[in-house]
């Protein structure tokens, strides 16, 4: 019997693919729990049409993320950083404290994982960071260093 998959199967396969089980299997396992449903026409024709609705969803996000990756390689924010004795920084500027600066001084809420950043930033001057928008678009964002003034 040809069975839809609902949901990821250890031993069949993953969501959405079409598989060859016994009857068995299917009327005693795969239905009941509704992990897969029959390979009925229907059914089928309903896969298809929710395989489409997905690559055009993903197709879209994809195109907000570049316009957004757009935007912010235009943009810069401006990071303070308090300077001691010989210019040595106190603290250091870090993911979240640019996730924050992004969301002030650009209105764009972004996750704190989603920076990347080897290292914090310790020293004045102007560093690009990349920001991880879409798993195929990072965009590098400008960020100022200034001292802060006391």
């Amino acid at each position: 019997m040809k069975v839809i998959l609902l949901q990821d199967v250890k031993s069949l396969g993953k969501k959405g693919e079409i598989v060859d089980v016994s009857d068995g299997y299917a009327r005693n396992f795969v239905l009941p729990k509704k992990v897969g449903v029959e390979a009925t026409p229907k059914n089928l024709n309903d896969l298809k049409l929710k395989q489409q609705n997905d690559a055009k969803v993903a197709a879209e996000q994809l195109a907000e993320a570049k316009a957004l990756a757009e935007h912010l390689e235009k943009s810069s924010v401006t990071a303070t950083l308090k300077l001691g004795e010989g210019g040595r920084a106190f603290g250091s500027i870090g993911t979240k404290e640019i996730a924050d600066l992004v969301k002030k001084q650009l209105s764009l809420s972004i996750d704190k994982k989603k920076v990347l950043l080897r290292e914090p930033i310790r020293g004045i001057g102007t560093s690009k960071v990349g920001i991880k928008l879409h798993p195929e678009v990072t965009a590098e964002l400008t960020v100022n260093v200034i001292e802060e003034k006391k």
